[in-house]
């Protein structure tokens, strides 16, 4: 007999692995058009920067609408606002070079990736969350080694392709476990 619960968990399972796989094709787009087009292109950059994480507002969004249970509705609200801010940070700053947005989204990697962290381990029942754990963590670290870079000589933006990269790789991971999760409820 399948319970309430079994159903919530199954729709939560559904529901998040089908955003993981939709974030994870933004991801890998993302970062093939940032290595593409090159960081260092004017408008066109600054609008991909300033993309990534409206792309996340989106998602933060579709995740408190369509996840029933296991939804850690306040760090997704405090994600919301941490990536409206980082939009606006780096429609502010990506004009000033690379230094000033390696700023911005360090700290914006920094923030988001302790969420997800709070985020993953409220969900960790669900299955599939161990990788979301992983890139939060990793996530932090990387922020931090945005900001460093941002002092030095060699501050590029196309580090962001790769962090995408990752990030995506984890989404996909996390969504083919949560698969097996709404198969077995």
């Amino acid at each position: 007999m399948t319970t309430v619960t079994d159903t919530n968990t199954g729709r939560t399972a559904v529901a998040l692995r089908n955003l993981y796989v939709v974030r994870f094709g933004f991801a890998l787009l993302w970062a093939v058009l940032l290595f593409l087009i090159g960081p260092d292109s004017g408008p066109v950059s600054v609008a991909l920067l300033v993309i990534y994480p409206l792309f996340d507002v989106a998602a933060a969004v579709a995740d408190l609408r369509s996840s029933t249970t296991a939804r850690p509705a306040a760090a997704l609200y405090v994600n919301l606002v941490l990536s409206l801010l980082a939009a606006a940070g780096l429609a502010a700053t990506a004009g000033s070079g690379a230094p000033a947005a390696l700023r911005v989204w360090g700290a914006w990697a920094i923030t988001a990736g302790i969420v997800q962290l709070v985020v993953a381990v409220g969900r960790r029942r669900l299955g599939g969350q161990w990788a979301m754990i992983l890139s939060g963590a990793i996530s932090t670290i990387a922020g931090t080694a945005f900001v460093l870079q941002a002092g030095t000589p060699a501050a590029s933006l196309t580090n962001l392709a790769g962090y995408a990269t990752v990030g995506g790789v984890f989404f996909l991971v996390s969504a083919l476990r949560l698969h097996r999760t709404a198969k077995s409820a």
